[in-house]
């Protein structure tokens, strides 16, 4: 059961729960709702099944992945802004985009403008709308404070065959992730469900019961008090890297909601006022593989890490 004490809810439909209309789980799962108020969520296309948006009298199945806007922004405020893009790929069917940190990914509560989904629509013609009018094109999101890389459709049917390449866990996303402390295993494997911080709306956090969530790290470097990783996600769960890492004791640079302070601990003033500069979490999607929707043919994409990144990984090699 949720409360809708939180704007976007991210819910995944078990076994027991498969079978029944949309709306009916939805009334089942979120309180202070009635079901007629949820039909209008779902008319408006502020409800997705898998990353798209279909109708009240849709049945659920079986990890379904159906993410719920509570509070939608109003689709009279959306309009096309141009807002620069870092194309990396650009075809009939999709556009990859290295995204920088700072931008959010589509409108949402309180967040109106100024999003990526803003400038998809500036610079682009034809974009899927499966996701809904102020998401178009939007198959899969970042983190605002992550950059890195993205994909968006143009098409109905290219964003139809990834979103099921990523339900179906067909998609490598690959990340690097600076991180505090010294990790002693060269490798490993996380794998910890992750649900709402019921202490604190506004987190995710590791929860029994929750979703099911699986990140593998393997070390890149290491320095004095810090980590860099290489980060493959197998589930897409909110936050869910920097969630794992904090909960492996090893919170990720610059993420403020999971890092508790850790800076403020560091000795070094220069390098604690370069970390409070950075103004983003050391988190980028270096690395995306998925299969064309039309050709079939293997899509692989890297994206460099920022200069900001690059800048505090030097400082880092030349401390004593």
């Amino acid at each position: 059961m949720f409360s809708p004490d939180t704007n976007t809810l991210s819910l995944t439909v078990s076994e027991a729960e498969a079978g029944v209309r949309l709306d009916a789980y939805l009334a089942s799962q979120i309180d202070g709702w009635s079901r007629s108020r949820l039909q209008r969520l779902i008319d408006e296309e502020d409800v997705l099944v898998n990353g798209q948006a279909v109708k009240s009298s849709y049945r659920v199945s079986e990890n379904d992945e159906i993410e719920v806007e509570l509070a939608p922004p109003s689709l009279a405020n959306f309009t096309p802004e141009n807002i620069p893009l870092d194309i990396i790929f650009e075809d009939d069917d999709l556009i990859v985009i290295n995204k920088p940190a700072g931008l959010v990914v589509h409108p949402a509560a309180g967040i109106q403008s100024g999003t990526l989904a803003n400038a998809l629509a500036y610079h682009f013609q034809n974009l899927s709308t499966r996701a809904g009018a102020i998401r178009p094109g939007i198959v899969h999101r970042l983190d605002k404070d992550t950059s890195g890389l993205l994909v968006a459709a143009k098409t109905e049917s290219s964003h139809e065959n990834l979103a099921d390449q990523f339900r179906a866990r067909e998609v490598f996303k690959s990340y690097v992730a600076l991180v505090y402390g010294v990790v002693k295993q060269e490798a490993g494997r996380i794998e910890q469900p992750i649900a709402r911080d019921p202490r604190n709306r506004t987190r995710m956090a590791i929860v029994a019961g929750g979703r099911g969530a699986l990140s593998l790290y393997k070390v890149r470097r290491s320095y004095q008090s810090f980590t860099l990783l290489d980060v493959e996600i197998k589930t897409g769960r909110t936050h869910q890297i920097r969630v794992h890492l904090s909960w492996l004791k090893h919170p990720i640079v610059g993420d403020d909601l999971y890092s508790g302070g850790r800076e403020n601990n560091l000795q070094d003033v220069r390098l604690r006022a370069h970390i409070r500069k950075l103004n983003r979490q050391f988190l980028h999607a270096e690395h995306l593989r998925f299969s064309h929707p039309t050709t079939g043919e293997q899509m692989r994409f890297v994206a460099p890490l920022p200069a900001e990144l690059l800048g505090l990984l030097e400082q880092l090699e030349a401390r004593p």
